[in-house]
């Protein structure tokens, strides 16, 4: 495996200053403006020491500490009738305030309303899991920590759910390269043919939109397929007449002549 090299200062030295763009400010109403929110909150309130809160985008949103999540998600859905969390994960300050936003999405199907808990956590502290709660947490939890490295305590299973268990690093992170780095170039190439391959077949090509039809001998490309195993190069390729239907498909079904469709140049 090459060397890594470690990325913590990769925001610092982008030479764009709008690379990661920042929202603007969305207006933030008082809770006095919804008679269904302030009544919640002023419940909320008595249970759990609240940090900040105000109406967003016809959510509310209360911020609170991290070690009273737990006991926070338990009365909302208990007593607040907020009976359904929708979605959770967290967002990277690493950079600006050396942690994560975490936010928990919560429905209350009764009342018609949207409310959002948020908390902050520290690089290298862990925040309680909710599973006891929701079962929907399960893979939200896992997934947060897969991607961004949010250390979750008290989860039935906290292990990697979309990355392998030995990938290093976590994909969407900031600081994380948009290619992956020496280990995501190499990682399958040396998990299927060993390292002793790399010469040989060389690094993942890590962008999705690069496309050579060169590559590999079961390339087909519409008009000019080919048979496996034959050998292509630009400039070689036989053309084929393109056809909609296989030469042995059902006897009722009309062929397609390409010759006799059209091509709507405008909508009916």
């Amino acid at each position: 495996m090459r060397q890594y090299t470690p990325k913590d200062d990769v925001q610092r030295k982008s030479p764009f200053s709008d690379r990661f763009f920042v929202s603007p400010t969305v207006p933030r109403l008082e809770i006095s403006s919804d008679e269904i929110f302030q009544a919640d909150l002023e419940k909320f309130q008595s249970k759990i020491n609240v940090q900040d809160a105000y109406i967003e985008h016809t959510h509310l949103v209360i911020h609170i500490n991290k070690n009273a999540i737990v006991e926070a998600m338990k009365f909302l859905s208990e007593e607040l009738e907020y009976d359904m969390l929708i979605e959770m994960s967290a967002i990277d300050y690493l950079a600006a305030r050396d942690g994560y936003e975490l936010f928990y999405e919560m429905l209350s199907i009764s009342k018609h309303k949207r409310l959002r808990i948020k908390c902050f956590l520290n690089k290298d502290e862990s925040v309680n899991s909710i599973t006891s709660i929701f079962d929907s947490a399960n893979w939200s939890e896992r997934e947060m920590y897969d991607m961004l490295g949010v250390k979750v305590d008290n989860h039935p299973n906290m292990k990697r759910i979309i990355m392998p268990d030995d990938w290093y690093d976590h994909p969407l992170r900031k600081t994380y390269p948009l290619q992956g780095d020496e280990v995501a170039s190499w990682y399958e190439v040396d998990k299927i043919f060993g390292k002793e391959a790399r010469d040989i077949i060389g690094p993942e090509q890590r962008d999705p939109a690069a496309i050579d039809r060169y590559d590999t001998t079961r390339f087909a490309r519409l008009g000019h397929e080919v048979p496996f195993d034959t050998k292509i190069s630009e400039g070689n390729e036989p053309d084929t007449a393109i056809s909609y239907q296989e030469e042995d498909a059902s006897k009722i079904m009309k062929r397609l002549k390409p010759e006799e469709s059209v091509v709507l140049k405008r909508r009916r």
